[in-house]
């Protein structure tokens, strides 16, 4: 059997009376849509994190779009964020059509590089959005300084960063509004597609309900501004009900498999992943770097099965979807370096000792005979 970076299987055999459970406690409700689960979870996701709400809704992209909706941003602004990220991050932006701008990140751990980010400051720009990358926090508190003093709205991208933590401060507690995906890789993953926005606002949590339910406030039918059908599924919340308490296990099992990779492949010529001072990262995905890494790639696949990602082989502004924003080659250097360098190794809290022995094992040979 080939080796992935990621696998549901063995958690889903481990929690499966659970998971099953759920399902069928959502069929017997009588309620399939916006019904108790959606609620409970919202209320349970938001009290976890200290916030005071919570608006589930059906995926990652639309849970950062309908906040950026929700906080006034729209056509004609501009949203600071980074290249280095997933996709659906400046998808989102260009659909609620306001313009992407981009700061490099830093080399050391791949977040935006928050001294950079005053001079991507325009007129024309109204929300920071900070990506809170492979599982780690970015450093708030220049940000949050810079917004005071522009006016500027706060997003918070965690979609990979369930539980991560700076200065003791989970991630998604610092901005205006949160923004998280539950697509199935996630630290907190649902069975299928989902997403949700916290904030302490309650106009902010208001608007984002009547967002993601066509515009309708309490009345089906009556639209009071236009919206979208943005649901989260009854389903995939009382999953994230049950799997909610289990994230701390979840996250420990994370980092004992991080501390395994570092005993095992630390002293070799991968760049590990390092949490910075006053981070407690979660380790989403394991992101190492090598000048050689489509080398390696290669031949661990070939010899051993082992099948690893790149997140991400392509920046965004690299890509002929955003050519029109004109980010020529050589913009952004420390993005496009690394893009040439970084992959992952496999990642999940299932993911067993004995497997990772091999895996640590034939990464070595690899870099041993390169």
């Amino acid at each position: 059997m080939p080796t992935r970076v990621w696998d549901y299987l063995p958690e889903y055999e481990n929690e499966r009376e659970d998971i099953l459970d759920a399902v069928a406690t959502v069929f017997q409700s009588g309620r399939l849509v916006l019904g108790p689960s959606v609620q409970a979870f919202e209320e349970e996701f938001a009290a976890w994190h200290g916030l005071g709400h919570g608006v589930g809704v059906d995926n990652g992209t639309n849970a950062i779009k309908l906040a950026l909706q929700a906080l006034g941003v729209g056509p004609g602004d501009e949203v600071v964020t980074v290249s280095n990220t997933a996709a659906p991050t400046v998808v989102a932006i260009d659909a609620v059509g306001a313009t992407p701008v981009f700061v490099d990140v830093r080399e050391e751990d791949y977040l935006i590089d928050v001294s950079k980010v005053a001079d991507a400051v325009t007129e024309r720009t109204r929300c920071l959005l900070p990506v809170h990358l492979y599982g780690q926090c970015v450093d708030m508190d220049p940000l949050l300084e810079l917004a005071r003093e522009r006016n500027l709205v706060v997003l918070e991208d965690c979609a990979q960063a369930h539980g991560a933590r700076r200065g003791g401060r989970l991630a998604g507690t610092f901005g205006d509004a949160a923004a998280y995906s539950f697509y199935p890789t996630k630290v907190l993953g649902a069975y299928g597609d989902g997403g949700a926005v916290l904030t302490d606002s309650p106009t902010t949590a208001a608007n984002l309900r009547r967002l993601r339910y066509y515009g309708m406030e309490e009345q089906y039918y009556v639209v009071e501004t236009p919206g979208h059908n943005s649901r989260l599924d009854e389903v995939q919340a009382e999953i994230l009900r049950r799997k909610l308490r289990r994230l701390d296990d979840y996250v420990a099992a994370r980092r004992t498999i991080a501390a395994r990779y570092e005993e095992g492949l630390g002293d070799t010529g991968l760049v590990l992943p390092r949490p910075n001072e006053g981070n407690e990262h979660v380790h989403y995905v394991y992101v190492v770097r090598h000048p050689r890494r489509n080398e390696i790639i290669e031949r661990l696949k070939s010899a051993y099965d082992i099948h690893l990602n790149i997140s991400y082989p392509w920046p965004v502004h690299t890509m002929s979807g955003f050519a029109h924003l004109g980010w020529e080659a050589g913009s952004l250097p420390v993005t496009e370096r690394l893009a040439q360098e970084i992959f992952s190794l496999p990642m999940y809290p299932a993911l067993g000792e004995d497997l990772q022995g091999k895996i640590i094992s034939a990464v070595r040979d690899v870099l041993e005979n390169l």
